[in-house]
């Protein structure tokens, strides 16, 4: 079975007011390609430090991160924001759509960054935006849309640049229970698909809709189970 993410006893540690916290204290895990993990805990149980982790954000204090069998703990700032670019779809809880743009205009800016604007990816993105549904909004600006309209603008977006997984940050935080349910039918469609996807929630009932959930507490994991 092929991986897509491998964390071989990852820490990360900050000094505060001369004192050293432990963020993460030796985490490990496999993703396999095509899964769907949801990272639940507490506040400061250590949620927002591995997914800025996985996100290529920050640096680990020790241990591996390895994607697709490349570490990429230790790369240069400027090789950690190629693989932000192009290796790495982000869909977060407040959509971070950019309000002058349009739908299909939001979606292509990830192709900005990685510079592969060209009549074929600008194809792509219609079809993104077809394929969640928003095909009649292409021209509608972020201030014309629901909240879950917003949402599927971000899914397309993290989809454009074909990476090798999705880092879903809270997606369905901001919305109601309905638009919830559709938005996670999405990403189930997806990970049906063979998109690989993990995704932080503090939400058990958003939990049970993955595979398999991945609890922390105190920078520990204290629970890895398969739905």
């Amino acid at each position: 079975m092929k991986l897509a993410v491998q964390i071989q006893d990852l820490r990360k540690e900050y000094v505060l007011g001369g004192e050293t916290v432990h963020a993460l204290r030796g985490v490990s895990f496999d993703v396999p390609e095509g899964d769907f993990i949801s990272i639940m805990g507490p506040s400061g149980s250590g949620k927002s430090t591995l997914l800025n982790l996985l996100g290529c954000l920050d640096r680990p204090t020790g241990g591996r991160y390895l994607l697709s069998g490349v570490d990429v703990s230790q790369m240069s700032d400027d090789r950690l924001a190629d693989i932000r670019a192009t290796r790495i779809g982000f869909i977060f809880q407040s959509y971070n759509l950019i309000p002058a743009l349009t739908v299909v205009e939001n979606i292509e800016v990830p192709l900005y960054y990685s510079r592969r604007i060209n009549p074929a990816s600008k194809a792509r993105s219609l079809e993104l935006a077809e394929m969640v549904g928003l095909g009649q909004r292409l021209g509608h600006r972020p201030t014309q849309l629901s909240g879950g309209q917003q949402q599927r603008v971000a899914i397309a977006r993290s989809l454009v640049n074909d990476p090798e997984f999705i880092l879903a940050d809270e997606p369905t935080g901001n919305l109601d229970s309905v638009t919830t349910s559709e938005i996670l039918d999405l990403l189930q469609r997806l990970n049906g698909e063979g998109r690989t996807i993990i995704m932080v929630t503090h939400e058990p009932d958003v939990a049970q809709r993955t595979k398999r959930s991945i609890v922390l507490r105190d920078g520990n994991i204290v629970s890895d189970l398969r739905h």
